[in-house]
C-alpha cells in the first residue's frame, strides 16, 4: 500500500513541480478555488497550519499573480483571499492528472480485480477516521 501511495503522491508532486509550485502552494490554491474569499485564518484551518505559515505562502503566490487579497466592507484589517484566473488556470487539470496516475497504477488489474480491490478498500476505509474538508 505504501508503494501505491508513493506512486500517487509522486505523480501529484511531479505535476505540481512542473508548474513551479510547492505542494503547499498548490494545496492553498485548491482551497481558494473551493472556498473563494476565505480569510487567512480560514486557510490556516483548511491547511492544518498556522496563520504565519499561510501568510508566507500567500505572499509568494501573490508575487506570482496567482492570488489576490481584497479588502471588503471598508475594513483594512480583514482581507479576503481569491485565486486569480492565472492561479485557477495553473492548477486546472490536477484532477485529470491524478486520474491518469490512478489508471496507470491500476493498469495490471482487469475489471473484476479492480472491483474486488475497490470493495476491499471500501471495507478497510469504513473503519478509518474520515478526513475533514473545512
Amino acid at each position: 500500500m505504501r508503494w501505491v501511495v508513493w506512486a500517487q503522491r509522486k505523480a501529484g508532486e511531479d505535476w505540481i513541480r512542473a508548474r513551479e509550485l510547492s505542494f503547499e502552494q498548490a494545496f492553498v490554491l485548491g482551497c481558494l478555488i473551493r472556498s473563494p474569499g476565505a480569510i487567512q485564518r480560514d486557510i490556516a484551518q483548511m491547511t492544518h497550519t498556522t496563520a504565519a505559515s499561510v501568510s508566507g505562502l500567500l505572499q509568494g503566490l501573490e508575487r506570482r499573480g496567482l492570488v489576490e487579497r481584497r479588502t471588503e466592507g471598508g475594513n483594512e484589517r480583514s482581507k479576503r483571499v481569491y485565486a486569480t484566473p492565472a492561479g485557477i488556470e495553473l492548477v486546472a487539470g490536477l484532477d485529470t492528472a491524478m486520474a491518469a496516475a490512478d489508471e496507470a497504477i491500476l493498469a495490471p488489474l482487469d475489471q473484476s480485480e479492480r472491483a474486488t480491490l475497490h470493495a476491499l478498500l471500501t471495507k478497510i476505509t469504513a473503519e478509518l477516521p474520515q478526513p475533514t474538508r473545512s
